[in-house]
């Protein structure tokens, strides 16, 4: 597990240099790579990682609702309804990142200062 974590860091470590040389050429500062693409990055790196985690949940969840099901046939009424509120609960974090990704996306208010500060076109 841990070797893996280390190759997928090494990985997006040597994919952000090629972005790093790029801004580097005075060409590619000015055709525009700005802070929207690190705001259209993080928002959508936000919903990929939200729907991962809570897909990992509600599998999880799932499968100890059909497990007590199995188990005691006679408690799956209080087992769905448990259930049910658990899912709505983790999916709710899901959602929790949709309106933080649009937010970046679509009114992020710290865009204007911060491309300012390091020098880049807005």
């Amino acid at each position: 597990m841990v070797r893996k974590v280390l190759v997928l860091t090494a990985i997006a470590l040597l994919s952000m240099v090629a972005v790093a040389f790029a801004e580097a050429n005075p060409q590619v500062a000015a055709a525009g790579l700005n802070v929207y693409f690190g705001v259209v990055l993080a928002a959508g790196l936000a919903i990929g990682i939200a729907a991962l985690g809570t897909g990992i949940g509600q599998g999880i969840g799932l499968r100890g609702a059909v497990e007590g099901v199995a188990r005691n046939p006679e408690a799956s009424g209080k087992i769905t309804v448990t259930m049910l509120i658990g899912l709505a609960m983790i999916e709710s974090l899901a959602i929790y990142a949709l309106v933080v990704a649009l937010i970046l996306l679509y009114a992020y208010p710290m865009a204007a200062p911060i491309a300012k500060m390091i020098g880049l076109p807005m």
